[in-house]
């Protein structure tokens, strides 16, 4: 029972701790700068605490990786913000134009955020577990998106009892908001790659 007890505030302070250093080397970039790089970190350790690497030491590998990551997960993010000024474009342009006014242009644009929002939940798992190509990252996370409706769900729902939770304790959301999200995505997304890369080595 106290090995159990200790095990699990061991957790809480990893979960903790990484959350800390999100925090912190996204206000060394600047936040603008330092936010992108910092989650891919986050993604990064999460995915080798997964494969079992439990003990590896978390502020040398953050750091290492932070810097390593540094340009390609900013080149990531110039991506996203660009797509979210698109989507924000459609808005402004149903807005003001009464012929965009229509259910087939308000469809089209609420299909459109729904599946990059989606699509966006699994990039940086993806990015993290594969080696691909720039564009076949966001290809792929859309592919696994749509070919696996029970672990997107799943996702959703956990985020949203997670922050549910934190709303009514928002103490909690400055030490476990970002990380323990990451957690939840990697976990579920790591078992579903685990799933395809098993189906792919099979059919090879």
């Amino acid at each position: 029972m106290a090995n159990a007890l200790f095990k699990v505030a061991e957790w809480i302070s990893r979960i903790a701790y990484l959350n800390l250093l999100w925090v912190l080397f996204s206000f060394l970039g600047l936040v603008i700068f330092g936010f992108f790089p910092a989650t891919v970190t986050m993604f990064v350790i999460s995915r080798r605490w997964f494969r079992g690497e439990t003990d590896l030491p978390v502020f040398k590998t953050f750091a290492k990786t932070f810097k390593q990551e540094f340009i390609k997960a900013n080149s990531y993010g110039v991506m996203i913000v660009l797509i979210g000024l698109v989507g924000y474009a459609q808005l402004l342009f149903i807005d003001v134009n009464p012929d965009a006014q229509t259910l087939v242009f308000q469809i089209s644009f609420y299909l459109f955020v729904l599946f990059t929002s989606l699509t966006l939940i699994y990039l940086f798992p993806v990015y993290v577990h594969y080696d691909l190509s720039f564009f076949n990252v966001f290809k792929q996370a859309f592919l696994i998106m749509l070919i696996h409706p029970l672990t997107t769900i799943g996702i959703l729902i956990s985020i949203g009892l997670t922050f549910w939770v934190m709303y009514y304790l928002p103490g909690l959301l400055f030490f476990f908001g970002g990380s323990f999200t990451v957690l939840l995505i990697m976990g579920m997304t790591y078992s579903t790659f685990l799933t395809i890369d098993e189906k792919a080595r099979e059919q090879s």
